[in-house]
């Protein structure tokens, strides 16, 4: 089985093509100017394709793009060649990123903390932003709660069937270790109307925002506030998605 987003990144714009990307980054830059992070440097962890990348530099602010997966990487290097952005795209692990020194902003959505399954390794990732933050410099960042884990799409199955793909998404959520375990199996069209199958598997831990908080404080940073997803409004316990402002406070 192949790890997270190897053989899924040659398709992942076209599956996720149900995401409003305009409206989540829309969103995003909302946070940023409202912390006063109007321009300067901002680093992505965990950008993908780069599609929030790419959005964040047509509105002015130097980016910095950080994930693990080379060929996703690949994808949002031809979209900073189309959209000649002057985007930096690292391959990087975000539990031991490198900048070569502090930014305004460091930015994290579209559940990519979930995938930091053991707490102690957000922690270290947590003390990286603090140490690459500005003086008093923004973290912005959401997650999939527990209860979305738990409640909403434990041990359900997700299918679609495209012309050109298909694919199955099967989710179990591990109660012991609020591990959500989602195997994904794509069946991609490739010449003369024969379907190639891949199989990866995707691990998202479920957090809650007290475990949050208390990671926040122990690595440095200064929680500012949590709201429930797209809205202003204070996260709740039935919030299904998170998003975290947080600063730096000292190194």
């Amino acid at each position: 089985m192949a790890e997270a987003y190897s053989d899924f990144a040659s398709v992942y714009d076209e599956l996720m093509d149900n995401i409003p990307y305009d409206k989540w980054a829309s969103y995003l830059y909302g946070l940023l100017l409202e912390y006063n992070v109007n321009d300067g440097i901002v680093a992505e962890l965990g950008c993908g394709t780069g599609n929030i990348t790419e959005i964040l530099a047509s509105l002015g602010y130097d980016m910095i793009g950080i994930d693990n997966s080379d060929t996703m990487l690949d994808i949002a290097n031809e979209k900073k060649y189309e959209n000649e952005s002057n985007s930096l795209y690292l391959l990087q692990d975000m539990r031991e990123f490198e900048l070569y020194g502090t930014v305004a902003a460091i930015v994290s959505i579209c559940d990519s903390i979930n995938y930091i399954t053991e707490p102690k390794d957000l922690l270290q990732v947590f003390k990286l932003v603090n140490n690459y933050l500005d003086p008093k410099g923004v973290f912005i960042f959401d997650f999939n709660t527990r209860h979305y884990y738990k409640d909403i799409v434990a041990n359900s199955t997700i299918a679609e069937d495209r012309d050109d793909i298909s694919f199955i998404w099967d989710n179990y959520y591990d109660v012991e270790t609020d591990i959500n375990e989602l195997t994904l199996n794509l069946f991609i069209q490739k010449q003369d109307d024969i379907y190639r199958k891949y199989q990866e598997l995707h691990l998202q831990r479920g957090y809650t925002l007290d475990e949050i908080k208390e990671l926040i404080s122990s690595s440095g940073l200064t929680f500012e506030c949590a709201y429930d997803a797209f809205t202003k409004n204070p996260a709740t316990n039935n919030s299904q998605r998170i998003y975290v402002i947080a600063r730096e406070c000292g190194k």
